[in-house]
Parts: C-alpha cells; structure tokens; sequence
C-alpha cells in the first residue's frame, strides 16, 4: 500500500480518472422499457383489462401515452385514458376493451422526468377462443 503525499495523490487521481469515465455513462442513461403486461411476443389466452408498461425511469404524466392498435384492421383499440401511476410514477397503463382473439400492437410515447423522449412499439396475440375475463 502507497502512503503519503504521493500516494494519496495517486489515489485521488485515479478516482478523479474513474469518475470522468464513468459518469457520462450514469448521466447519459434515458428511459427504457423494463416490463410489460401483456409482455412483447406472448400469446395470452385471456385478453388484458389493461396494457401496462413498466419503464426504468419516472415519467412525466402529462406527456406520456400508450395506445394499443389491432394488427388486423390497423385500427386503434385503445388510445385513451392513459395513466402514469401515482403510486409508482415509472408505470403507464392504458385500459382496454374486450379484446377478440387476434395480434395487436402496444404502442408509447412517454417523456422521462429526465428529459428524454423514448418511442417504441411491441406485439402480443390474444388466442384464448372467447374473451375469458
């Protein structure tokens, strides 16, 4: 172990070199998507009451929307009623109307307190025969 003035100073220049190397990749981080219900690619036998999307960061209510669309008709289903959760402000949900047997898409849009936009898009097939809620 270095000890002393110089050794100290090694250390100090050493975290010093460790904090401009790491810190723009902690400042840089943005939203991303971290879970959701129905999750991307399932198939589910029983269609959601709602889509709710889980994201690494808080976001900012006002601006954050989800809408989900029929892969078949290309036509939303549900674009409404979007809610940021007051009890945990990094989940989005959106309700939904019974939903046939057939492939949707989730789609978002939703602003992290951050600052940053993050768009993106998922699919998941409900195939459960009768809408089974």
């Amino acid at each position: 172990m270095v000890t002393g003035p110089i050794g100290r100073a090694r250390r100090r220049a050493l975290w010093g070199l460790a904090a401009l190397v790491l810190l723009p990749a902690i400042a840089d981080a943005h939203a991303v998507l971290v879970r959701a219900v129905p999750p991307p690619r399932a198939t589910v036998r029983v269609a959601p009451r709602r889509a709710r999307l889980w994201f690494s960061e808080r976001l900012e209510p006002v601006y954050s929307t989800a809408s989900v669309w029929s892969e078949a008709t290309g036509t939303a289903v549900a674009a409404g009623a979007t809610a940021v959760s007051a009890d945990d402000p990094r989940l989005l949900s959106v309700a939904l109307p019974p939903l046939p047997d057939g492939a949707y898409a989730v789609r978002y849009r939703v602003l992290s307190v951050d600052g940053h936009v993050l768009e993106g898009a998922y699919s998941f097939t409900v195939a459960g025969g009768a809408n089974g809620r």
